[in-house]
């Protein structure tokens, strides 16, 4: 009988237990379904079915941010009302309910019982942190960022800890368009917990967009230097924000001072900034802050690098100069010999020697002693094998020069099997891409590119894309590539410093009559053969046909602004001016437009010391070509030129 009994009991149980759960299931389509009418605005429909579902105390905290929303937009305040006093009597501890009702008052128009009852909240919970958290977060996903601002300083006026809630307050400072507001309290941050200075370097790169809004920001960091000279801090920030302007010059200033200071005989600083200002071309900046670690840190583990970039930023101001001097150049070499033999085991004399290669090779066309110094390093057992690879690399190219297509390639090849994956070993590959476009194989050329434009190196990567559009632009129609072929023998010619055949080379491609004469003897005849055109023989003269169908317009621009880099190099400015005009003014609408703008303005600038017309020509990429690679440097260029910064004359030491 007591066993029957027991059967019937948890059988009872069983059904009780299976009807709850139907029930809650049911409960829980019905919720889904009240949002579901929310998010398609059927408004009405929403509030009938969230209204059934109130009938069930448990139900509420499940449905009420949907409803009571859903309430508001209704306009039926006063069911808003009743129903977050309903759940503010079981959930003392939460301020949502309470914050609601005011939130109901300033929907009604009634401001001043709004902000009565919200500060009354605020002040009643000031001292708990957690709760000030909370309520601000509830206005700023209210979107009352003035009410989250209140919140955040009535917290820290309670607690008196002056930088409590500094980054929140940032962060509602900015929702409310309040900068410099904002400013002060991230630099308040920052000065509290140090080590995220990276992560308040990004958000103020990222919210102070305009020049007039890091001015501000670099005012405000010299006036807390001077309150406060030992804060390392504000002045890290500071020689980031002479970066952020591209002024090399007031971050060298900076830097240098910082060093002093803060380095503990490390000069890091400055070091950083050397190469920052060496990677943007700012030369000049970059050799006063390597002077300044070879001066003064004899004993640094920064001056043979120093002493290097040194020499690289004095060879990048002369090989930049058209036309290179050479005795500029053969200075150059010898103070690399010199570094080298300072230095003699040390890596930074191996890269000294790869780069004295390069100048003996490219002009002083001295091949025998770039060949001789690049071998030495390649059998010394003492090389690293990145440094190898460099050194077979440029070997490489100087095999290219003379024309021995094989060598460059193996050298290459060996270089890519060596440095997979690696820097060295993208590179191997682009120029063995390169040298197949050089040679006319646009296939194979294109085959190679088509793997380095997933390179790990975006310069590479960018390098490899516009090779391989430049080839796939000028085969789309002629399917032959002729056009490209000749002007690809112009490139590698240019590439060999051979500057006058490369110019009689692109002659064929500008005359009307599609032919030009070469002595029988002209170096550029072998290529002529390569890249498929007619040779005619007549007596001590070869005339060099292109056939009538290739086409030559596509590449036009291309050829023009070939011809603009060789008579920049040459020394012709004004030959050089004259092609990047055509450009601008029969193909604007091609790739080489804003580079076009970008040259001329530098020209004027630097070659024919023409401030007044540089300015001119950088704002015009500025106004017409704003998306451009050349933008921010074409601003820095101009406010330079418009004397926004110290002119780079005056000293840097």
């Amino acid at each position: 009988m007591i066993t029957i009994i027991s059967y019937i009991y948890k059988y009872l149980i069983l059904i009780v237990v299976c009807l709850s759960f139907t029930n809650l299931l049911g409960q829980q389509s019905e919720i889904q379904l009240g949002n579901e009418y929310v998010q398609k605005g059927e408004k009405e429909k929403a509030y009938q079915t969230f209204k059934a579902l109130t009938k069930d105390q448990t139900n509420l905290l499940q449905i009420y941010p949907s409803f009571f929303n859903l309430l508001v937009d209704m306009a039926k305040y006063r069911e808003a009302t009743d129903l977050s006093e309903r759940l503010a009597k079981s959930n003392l501890a939460n301020p949502t309910f309470l914050l609601d009702q005011a939130y109901v008052l300033l929907k009604q128009g009634k401001l001043e019982d709004a902000e009565k009852k919200f500060f009354e909240i605020i002040k009643t919970r000031a001292e708990d942190q957690y709760q000030i958290r909370l309520i601000a977060d509830y206005f700023l996903n209210r979107r009352l960022p003035a009410y989250a601002v209140a919140t955040y300083r009535e917290g820290r006026k309670r607690t008196q800890i002056f930088a409590l809630y500094a980054l929140e307050l940032a962060n509602a400072l900015r929702a409310m368009g309040k900068t410099t507001e904002m400013v002060d309290e991230y630099l308040l941050y920052v000065t509290q917990t140090p080590s995220n200075i990276g992560y308040i370097k990004n958000v103020l790169q990222m919210f102070l967009t305009t020049s007039e809004d890091q001015d501000a920001l670099q005012q405000s960091l010299l006036s807390r230097i001077q309150s406060n000279p030992d804060s390392d801090v504000f002045a890290d920030l500071l020689i980031w924000t002479y970066i952020q302007k591209k002024d090399f010059y007031g971050a060298a200033i900076q830097s240098k001072a910082y060093d002093r200071r803060f380095s503990g005989g490390n000069p890091v600083k400055t070091f950083e900034l050397a190469q920052i200002a060496f990677n943007n071309r700012d030369f000049q900046t970059a050799q006063s802050c390597y002077r300044f670690i070879t001066n003064g840190y004899p004993n640094s583990d920064l001056f043979s690098p120093s002493a290097l970039g040194y020499i690289k930023a004095m060879e990048e101001q002369v090989v930049r100069v058209s036309p290179v001097n050479k005795d500029s150049v053969a200075l150059v070499i010898n103070s690399y010999s010199g570094f080298s033999a300072r230095f003699p085991t040390n890596n930074n004399s191996y890269e000294a020697a790869i780069s004295q290669a390069r100048l003996y090779a490219f002009y002083l066309n001295r091949l025998d002693s770039a060949s001789t110094l690049l071998n030495r390093l390649i059998i010394n057992l003492r090389v690293p094998a990145p440094i190898k690879a460099r050194a077979k690399l440029e070997l490489g190219d100087i095999y290219l020069i003379r024309d021995e297509y094989w060598e460059s390639a193996l050298l290459y090849a060996q270089v890519e099997k060596m440095q997979k994956e690696s820097p060295a070993g993208y590179e191997a590959k682009l120029r063995n891409a390169r040298l197949s476009y050089f040679k006319g194989d646009f296939k194979l050329a294109e085959e190679q590119l088509d793997i380095l434009k997933q390179a790990t190196s975006r310069e590479i990567s960018n390098d490899a894309i516009d090779l391989s559009l430049r080839i796939k632009e000028n085969t789309l129609t002629d399917t032959l590539g002729t056009a490209l072929k000749i002007y690809s023998a112009a490139e590698m010619l240019i590439f060999q410093n051979r500057t006058e055949e490369a110019t009689e080379v692109l002659d064929l491609m500008t005359q009307e009559s599609r032919r030009k004469n070469f002595k029988k003897d002209a170096s550029f005849l072998p290529k002529a053969k390569l890249v498929g055109l007619s040779l005619i023989e007549k007596g001590d003269s070869v005339t060099v046909k292109v056939s009538d169908n290739a086409d030559l317009k596509p590449i036009q621009d291309d050829v023009f602004w070939l011809r603009a880099k060789i008579f920049r190099k040459r020394g012709d400015y004004e030959g050089a001016i004259r092609m990047l005009d055509k450009i601008l003014k029969q193909h604007c609408a091609d790739v080489w437009c804003d580079d076009a703008v970008f040259m001329t303005a530098e020209i004027y600038e630097r070659d024919l010391k023409n401030p007044d017309k540089a300015m001119e020509w950088y704002k015009e990429l500025l106004t017409n070509h704003p998306g451009s690679v050349y933008a921010a440097e074409a601003r820095k260029r101009f406010r330079l030129l418009r004397g926004d910064f110290v002119t780079p004359q005056e000293t840097l030491n």
